[in-house]
């Protein structure tokens, strides 16, 4: 039961991420007004605007201009919901700390779909979900001890070693091509990720960030969508690698003893 109310709670909050993800990277105020139609500008009524349901009896079109709407609102909010659902499963009786990560989880999913969309990380987004890891690292569950200093400990051994992970790599990179590689805002979201998760974490979503980002990369090179030096944006799979650190860590450094 306390899976579904969950649900529905990340429906709504899939909901305003739909603004966030839209109104963030134009630094227009969060709070600026009504949703509305982005072809006849017609601002939604709030029976049309409910989370998913609305976009289904309205069968994915404007009940005004009957312009089709966008298939991305509906998925923000469907994902959002389930990955709530799926942290009360995984954190069953710990429903506070079910909660905190589900927050969590809404920053990544924001950051994800802003950084696809524009190859930019906000900072109040990744700086914000770094404090937040830190200030919730007493007695974090993910870092396996009791509410004590050392857990905050790990919270910021965590940061330090995705920051340092991160900025290490980008330097490397860009003295290797040339080039910028790897952008400041993932160097940020990885140091959020281990505030979050530990060192532990930020070195398995980075491992796991980069398999997928590998994979998609040359899926897209292959299928002639990407070309060789086109660049993609690495905000999506490190939010991805780490909304698993949620649900679990993986062993990765056993495969380098």
């Amino acid at each position: 039961m306390i899976a579904f109310f969950f649900f529905l709670f990340g429906l709504m909050i899939g909901s305003f991420l739909n603004v966030v993800i839209l109104r963030l990277p134009e630094d227009k105020p969060l709070a600026a007004g009504r949703s509305h139609c982005p072809h006849c500008r017609k601002l939604i009524a709030w029976y049309d605007n409910v989370p998913l349901l609305s976009f289904l009896l309205l069968r994915a079109r404007c009940r005004r201009c009957g312009k089709p709407i966008s298939w991305r609102y509906p998925l923000v909010e469907f994902l959002t919901g389930l990955l709530f659902a799926a942290m009360a499963l995984r954190w069953e009786g710990r429903e506070l700390w079910a909660l905190a990560f589900a927050g969590a989880t809404a920053g990544l999913i924001a950051i994800a779909f802003i950084d696809w969309d524009t190859f930019l990380i906000p900072d109040v987004l990744s700086l914000g979900l770094a404090a937040a890891g830190l200030a919730f690292s007493v007695g974090n569950p993910i870092f396996g001890s009791s509410a004590s200093w050392r857990s905050g400990l790990t919270g910021l051994e965590g940061a330090l070693t995705g920051f340092g992970l991160c900025w290490g790599i980008a330097m490397i990179g860009e003295w290797a091509l040339k080039k910028e590689a790897m952008g400041g805002g993932d160097v940020k979201l990885l140091a959020a990720v281990g505030a979050w998760s530990g060192p532990r974490g930020a070195l398995d979503c980075l491992i796991v960030a980069s398999f997928l980002g590998a994979i998609y990369g040359l899926t897209q090179r292959l299928m002639g969508r990407l070309g060789r030096l086109e660049p993609i944006p690495f905000g999506p799979f490190l939010s991805a690698a780490a909304i698993l650190n949620f649900f679990y860590l993986i062993p990765l450094e056993n495969f380098f003893q």
